[in-house]
């Protein structure tokens, strides 16, 4: 009698945690939230392992934000027939992945570095690529194999977003004030972005309809100092940012590897202060000559300098798939797609 009651409960906790799943599942879905993955360690590790292509098949990207949202990876590879490798991390300082590839004496490929000036000229304390490099060092096989269980669930469960749908991100959203000096978690928008297992990282729909959402984004950007026209680094520090830069590229370069930059577009409020911030001919057009690579500034192409972003930072990905196609046909110009025997 005491195991059929306990069989009972048993069952009937079972059936209360998977009706509250899947009805929790099913409001989001009823939301308008789209699936996507956890931008996390073992998303990028598995991205980072493909970095050994051959050149002739791949071109590696690493950067910040805007080239994870402006880089149409399908309209990059049926176009050019290759594979887009998508290492660049959101809000990070790329200069760290740079130089964990020229470290890599295997890394002979193609590499794009998408240069957006305040993360780029800044010094290197990049906590999350920091914790990806540890993680593609010291991951385990049952980690691993953990990971490829929580590919497969983030493919069919919007729950698992640790973004936005676990409980420290749902605590972090109560609406409570913030103290005087104490600020809380940035809150961003649930259906400003998804990810998907290739990382390229993408507008909603809903976002892209809704200027109130793209209005809050705005205004985060000035938060952390979008409308800022304050000198980015210069002098000695400047000069070590470009030395380190150009030591790195020669590596991958003596190995046989290629390196171009880009600087992809911005507009509205970052736009009006990058310049001053950051004027040209002092950081990015220097850091071409000190390099010796070419680069690919979206102001200097009339098919690629008229992008409105909608929250001043990103494109859409209507806009996405033009600008991808445009830099496609200016790389070809520049032989990029051309390899000798």
């Amino acid at each position: 009698m005491a195991e059929k009651s306990l069989l009972k409960s048993a069952i009937l906790m079972l059936v209360i945690v998977l009706t509250s799943v899947f009805g929790w599942e099913y409001f989001l879905h009823s939301k308008g939230y789209v699936l996507g993955y956890n931008d996390d360690e073992p998303l990028w590790a598995k991205n980072r392992a493909q970095v050994y292509e051959p050149q002739e098949n791949a071109t590696v990207f690493i950067g910040s934000s805007r080239i994870k949202f402006d880089l149409d990876i399908p309209t990059w590879e049926k176009t050019t027939g290759e594979k887009a490798i998508q290492l660049a991390i959101a809000g990070s300082n790329p200069r760290l992945a740079l130089d964990n590839l020229a470290a890599d004496e295997k890394f002979k490929g193609k590499l794009i570095i998408d240069i957006t000036e305040v993360l780029f000229f800044r010094p290197v304390d990049d906590a999350e690529l920091t914790k990806r490099l540890k993680y593609l060092k010291e991951v385990t096989p049952s980690q691993k194999f953990s990971a490829e269980v929580g590919f497969g669930l983030e493919s069919q469960l919007l729950f698992i977003d640790k973004d936005f749908f676990s409980l420290n991100a749902l605590l972090d959203r109560l609406p409570i004030p913030n103290r005087p000096g104490i600020h809380g978690a940035v809150m961003w928008p649930p259906k400003f972005t998804t990810t998907n297992f290739r990382r390229q990282e993408k507008m909603t729909d809903d976002f892209v309809k809704d200027t109130s959402m793209q209005r809050q984004v705005k205004n985060i950007w000035v938060m952390f100092g979008a409308l800022s026209k304050q000198h980015g680094v210069s002098g000695d520090t400047l000069q070590k940012i470009f030395n380190e830069v150009q030591t790195d590229v020669a590596k991958i370069k003596a190995r046989g590897g290629r390196v171009i930059f880009t600087r992809t577009p911005s507009s509205g409020g970052y736009w009006e202060n990058e310049p001053i911030s950051y004027p040209r001919a002092e950081y990015y057009d220097k850091l071409l000559s000190i390099t010796g690579c070419n680069g690919i500034h979206f102001k200097d192409y009339p098919e690629l300098r008229d992008f409105t972003c909608p929250e001043w930072s990103h494109l859409k990905p209507t806009d996405a798939v033009l600008y991808t196609s445009a830099v496609i046909k200016i790389l070809d110009q520049q032989k990029w797609f051309t390899h000798s025997n």
